[in-house]
């Protein structure tokens, strides 16, 4: 007999069949025209999620529509293991990202950010000079720097804009170093200039250089991940409430199948 939950979770696995498929193909176009660190980066944990994706759908569409009782075992394991992971990931999304606020500046519409504010954990995952080649990678593919410098501001237009932490941290230099504005990304150094905020050297006009390997810019991409870490959790919360639906109703289909394939055996022994 086919049972309700057993229609449920194959029409679940079949949705997320077709979604891995789109996933899938993104990952392998991102892998056959990858030419940045950047681009590179993000190739692979696509790749990874969906054959993950498509790997899982197939198990709950066979074992839940074909009554195999193995399939759905080992569906209804993963599925566990993912709740137990995105469980222990939204908490620790929300600890590590507690730490960290810009400072507000005098006279200034943004604020300006300070690596040493932010969880330890997360300044060792920018002060890895391997991880901080993709990530300064992304940074100049996204182009953050050149937006802000094509608004063509004037100095009163630009001390009141309300920059982004990575503008903030990454296209000029800080307030403390008291340069010459000429415009957003560029600013004159007087001759023989040296300030005791290393910042304040490292900042070069150079468009591919600015302020990327300053420790300010790495204190805005924190800032920039704790707010999208803030809103990935709220999303994960969500998803882990769906989770723990569709792995209850996989529980239900398994115990039918269980007792299904007793009641068959039952029904053909002499």
């Amino acid at each position: 007999m086919v049972r309700f939950s057993n229609n449920l979770i194959g029409v679940l696995n079949i949705i997320t069949f077709i979604l891995s498929i789109p996933i899938l193909s993104a990952g392998i176009w991102l892998a056959r025209r990858a030419t940045t660190d950047c681009e590179k980066f993000l190739q692979w944990p696509v790749i990874a999620l969906g054959v993950f994706l498509l790997l899982v759908s197939l198990a709950g569409v066979v074992g839940a529509c074909c009554r195999n009782s193995c399939l759905l075992w080992l569906y209804l394991l993963v599925m566990f293991i993912l709740i137990l992971l995105l469980f222990c990931f939204t908490v620790f999304a929300l600890v590590v990202t507690n730490k960290g606020a810009g400072e507000a500046v005098s006279g200034r519409g943004f604020k300006e950010y300070r690596l040493g504010d932010y969880s330890n954990w997360l300044q060792k995952r920018v002060d890895s000079d391997k991880n901080w080649r993709r990530i300064k990678s992304c940074l100049q593919d996204g182009k953050v720097c050149r937006s802000l410098q094509e608004k063509n501001q004037t100095w009163d237009q630009f001390v009141n804009d309300n920059l982004s932490p990575i503008q903030s941290g990454c296209c000029k230099p800080p307030t403390a170093c008291n340069l010459s504005y000429v415009n957003e990304t560029f600013w004159t150094k007087p001759v023989g200039y040296n300030s005791s905020v290393p910042d304040c050297n490292t900042w070069q006009n150079d468009q591919s250089v600015l302020c990327y390997d300053c420790q300010s810019c790495k204190a805005g991409v924190l800032a920039n991940i704790k707010n999208d870490w803030k809103k990935v959790a709220i999303v994960n919360v969500v998803f882990l409430l769906f989770l723990i639906v569709v792995y209850s109703v996989g529980c239900c289909a398994f115990r039918n199948n269980r007792r299904d394939n007793a009641y068959t055996g039952l029904k053909t022994y002499p």
